[in-house]
């Protein structure tokens, strides 16, 4: 299936007034990965979720350096609204390329993150992280594989962040 028809049957069958105005909201919580970057470090002040905090922003650097640093310049794909221009934008248009999409891998680190910590803000997160997810192609802005994309690089960039942090854990308590 083609992913524009994908886009705009979205736009056709649940773009509203109402959905707009959600949408663009929930959009910008994912801007810059900055809600996740703040709950990481407030999860820091906690000793119960201190881990958590530090997989979740070691996840959210790898993910810039995967999805932002690295993928999106090699694979230099253009966004929907691009090849659809009559498409009326709900923000000003993004101006780096498609894939990954950056707001579903930060969400997704940090969903992952929070997961394999068993930190119970994952369920919260889940929920947010698919709204974002979702938002972004509501906008017009990501493809579907763009956002399937960015699930995957945010699941290595977890993986990641929960293999250093529990190095550094071994390096400073050698016998655990």
């Amino acid at each position: 299936m083609n992913e524009i028809f994908i886009l705009n049957f979205i736009q056709e069958h649940f773009r509203t007034a109402l959905g707009d105005q959600v949408m663009v909201f929930i959009t910008h919580l994912g801007d810059k990965g900055l809600l996740w970057i703040c709950l990481g470090i407030v999860l820091l002040f906690f000793k119960k979720t201190r881990k958590a905090g530090f997989t979740l922003l070691f996840a959210l650097l790898f993910e810039l350096l995967i999805a932002n640093v690295t993928l999106k310049p090699l694979v230099a794909r253009i966004r929907p609204f691009e090849l659809n221009p009559g498409v009326d934008l709900l923000i000003p248009p993004p101006e780096d390329f498609s894939f990954p999409s950056g707001h579903t891998g930060a969400s997704f680190a940090a969903i992952f993150a929070l997961g394999f910590r068993r930190c119970k803000l994952w369920i919260p997160a889940l929920i947010l992280g698919c709204l974002i997810a979702y938002s972004r192609m509501y906008i017009y802005v990501h493809f579907p594989t763009d956002i399937l994309g960015g699930v995957l690089s945010g699941l290595v960039s977890a993986i990641l962040g929960w293999a250093v942090t529990n190095q550094i854990k071994k390096r400073r308590n050698p016998g655990l």
